[in-house]
């Protein structure tokens, strides 16, 4: 049983171009259920009214940073195991160290290649 790759994703930028780019990658992939928010605070309100089954969020954001965004999904019972994926252009070990006690399933620094994001997606929701 592979994964299901109508599977509903969310991805979180505050960058047209960043969404386009990471909605064109998965489409790459085989993803096609995909839902897009600009900002935290829109990506959370979006949680509450559709289940999604993967989330991919952007760590450099305002009004609430990507790592703001995990906490607040993983304080939520219903979303403690919701795989999600940090991207960002920060490769700092205090980034990574912080994203991972926050709960963050992998870690994607920018720039990307269709072949990173597939391994990490591989790494949290298994081969496809």
């Amino acid at each position: 049983m592979g994964v299901n790759l109508q599977m509903k994703i969310l991805i979180v930028d505050d960058s047209p171009t960043m969404l386009k780019v990471i909605e064109n990658t998965m489409h790459q992939l085989g993803f096609r259920n995909m839902d897009k928010a600009m900002d935290g605070p829109t990506a959370f309100t979006k949680m509450k009214e559709t289940k999604y089954d993967l989330i991919l969020s952007d760590w450099n954001m305002e009004p609430m940073s990507g790592l703001e965004l995990l906490k607040k999904v993983r304080a939520e019972v219903a979303w403690k195991t919701l795989p999600f994926i940090l991207i960002t252009a920060e490769s700092k070990i205090e980034n990574i160290i912080a994203a991972k006690q926050a709960g963050v399933n992998n870690y994607i620094v920018k720039p990307f290649t269709v072949m990173t994001l597939k391994e990490k997606l591989v790494s949290v929701i298994g081969n496809f």
